[in-house]
């Protein structure tokens, strides 16, 4: 890891590689929405500006938590895939949603109220898991040469 820590906590340390904004927006587009290109990621509705991504991508690289590769049969555009460590942090993400959906679409009109995809009270922990099966499976279906 390429981190510099601040403190010998455990929710510091992991607050010092995942813990600004654009860091988890990234992950969460990678696991629920899909992105794999930094054209992906720049066009998102986020708004992300291209050196921030930039500076995120390398830093998620640096810290194991993605990998990068290309399709065998288009040898242009650079993939970016969440390794094991990554996805480990699907049950993360999941939790912060559903914090996010029970405490903020009372002050958050862009909420969608409808929106289901947080709303696991028992089951998160299947959910976190499928979403980690999905993942996966999605990936395996490509062949990529890493970069």
């Amino acid at each position: 890891m390429n981190c510099v820590f601040k403190s010998t906590c455990p929710i510091t340390s992991a607050l010092d590689v995942i813990g600004d904004r654009w860091t988890l927006i990234i992950l969460k587009q990678m696991l629920f929405e899909n992105k794999q290109t930094f054209k992906d990621f720049k066009e998102s509705r986020e708004n992300i500006a291209s050196n921030i991504l930039t500076v995120r991508l390398n830093v998620l690289l640096e810290n194991g938590l993605i990998s990068k590769s290309k399709i065998k049969t288009n040898n242009k555009s650079v993939y970016y895939h969440l390794t094991e460590t990554g996805l480990s942090l699907t049950s993360i993400l999941v939790e912060l949603g559903a914090w996010g959906q029970d405490n903020l679409s009372n002050y958050n009109q862009l909420m969608n109220k409808k929106e289901s995809l947080f709303r696991l009270k028992t089951t998160k922990k299947a959910y976190t898991k499928s979403l980690n099966n999905k993942y996966k499976t999605k990936i395996a279906k490509t062949e990529f040469i890493k970069v």
